[in-house]
């Protein structure tokens, strides 16, 4: 199986529609002896740039003995040429539609396209040379008069989304990050899903850098949707059995604790607190694994309303919307899986996503507003996968630290 045949018939539409509209634009503003000349140039270019989105569309995706790595490459150094095209052709064709009559040589819009296109591409290459390379620590506070005493300043941090396959076998970004991690003193740290693209034997390179985190209470992880290989048309299912097999065994190779399902209780002196995390729950197109009444104690629904302060791994934040607020009183959910689609604007304390349209709860800390609130905090992960570039959305960290008091002030979510 390939790009989707819809994907790839829309872009080479769009293409061709980009094209098209350049060329007219070439044959419009070149002085006469000139404009032989730049529209068979630019034909020539174009005509590249097809031959390249046909190779493209040529290569296998799912395919067990193909990586993904260069095709997304690829297409993502195609995209960023035919994007820059495409916000060119809109100033220019705003500065036709309303240049005066009898202007018609002279557009405006051309004049502020050039410069839109060269910095849209120059920021799409920044998030590959630089953004995806930089690390956030985000700190957060979460209060509640539930957290036992015990476990009061108890520091946690979240990571979310690592995509270890796009990083090949160059350990240096990965390594970095394991530095940052441990030095925020963390005594737990929990990693909520998507270690790898698409199959096992990325992580790999991988295991002796990871392997070096550091928590006193450990490390704990769970699953995404990435991490079951059901990204590859495998050609005997067993492989795909002994993938995944091989994962689980890979993690506790690393001294991690794989939650699939299931939950483990943390002690301090008589106080307890439970860590449940569930297996990939997806909502469509992703498979769903997840069970959540499974994941703690015997009962279901019951024990999950029970007196004991909870922390849920789950890694998409729509199992919260759809299951775990309005089901239980689990007090602290962690999730990833958005990336905030590798794409965010920041002004001040105002955040804005591409990921806003896909999914409400995005990126952040989240409440339902009731009076003994429920926590969701959305990580925006570390890695990368569909495009190898990170626009605004720097690789984030999350410092977590557990209070026991009152509720936190934070925007009531809305689902």
């Amino acid at each position: 199986m390939r790009i989707p045949v819809p994907a790839l018939v829309s872009l080479f539409v769009i293409s061709f529609l980009v094209d098209f509209y350049i060329r007219m634009d070439l044959k419009s503003y070149s002085s006469a002896d000139r404009r032989k000349l730049y529209t068979r140039i630019y034909a020539a270019l174009s005509g590249a740039c097809w031959i390249f989105l046909t190779v493209i569309a040529c290569l296998p995706l799912r395919d067990e003995a193909n990586g993904v790595t260069t095709v997304m490459w690829m297409l993502f150094s195609y995209i960023t040429v035919y994007l820059s095209k495409a916000i060119y052709c809109i100033f220019s064709l705003t500065g036709r539609l309303f240049s005066p009559r009898g202007h018609r040589k002279l557009n405006y819009g051309v004049m502020a396209g050039i410069p839109m296109s060269v910095i849209c591409f120059i920021t799409m290459w920044w998030g590959v040379v630089f953004t995806r390379h930089e690390i956030e620590v985000n700190k957060v506070e979460i209060s509640s008069p539930r957290l036992p005493a015990g476990f009061d300043g108890l520091r946690i941090v979240q990571f979310s989304d690592l995509h270890v396959g796009t990083w090949g076998n160059d350990t240096t970004f990965v390594s970095a990050l394991v530095d940052s991690i441990n030095s925020c003193r963390p005594d737990l740290i929990l990693f909520t899903g998507d270690i790898v693209n698409r199959r096992t034997e990325e992580l790999e390179p991988f295991l002796p850098v990871l392997s070096r985190l550091n928590a006193s209470r450990g490390v704990f992880s769970i699953l995404g949707n990435h991490d079951y290989g059901d990204y590859i048309d495998w050609k005997n299912p067993a492989d795909r059995e002994a993938n995944n097999r091989k994962l689980a065994e890979y993690q506790k190779m690393m001294g991690w604790t794989l939650l699939n399902n299931e939950h483990r209780f943390l002690l301090a002196g008589t106080d307890s607190i439970a860590l449940i995390g569930v297996e990939n729950w997806g909502d469509p197109p992703f498979k769903c694994y997840g069970h959540l009444e499974r994941s703690y104690k015997e009962g279901g629904l019951e024990t999950l309303n029970d007196s004991c302060y909870k922390i849920l791994l789950t890694h998409n934040p729509a199992h919260w919307v759809e299951e775990v607020e309005p089901q239980t009183n689990i007090d602290l959910t962690l999730s990833g899986h958005t990336h905030a689609m590798q794409a965010m604007v920041t002004v001040g304390d105002w955040k804005w996503s591409p990921a806003k349209w896909r999914y409400d709860l995005w990126g952040g800390l989240y409440t339902n507003g009731a009076n003994v609130p429920e926590y969701l905090y959305v990580n925006i992960g570390v890695g990368e996968v569909g495009i190898p570039s990170r626009i605004g959305a720097v690789p984030e960290v999350t410092l977590i630290t557990l209070r026991r008091g009152d509720n936190l002030t934070v925007p009531k979510a809305e689902k």
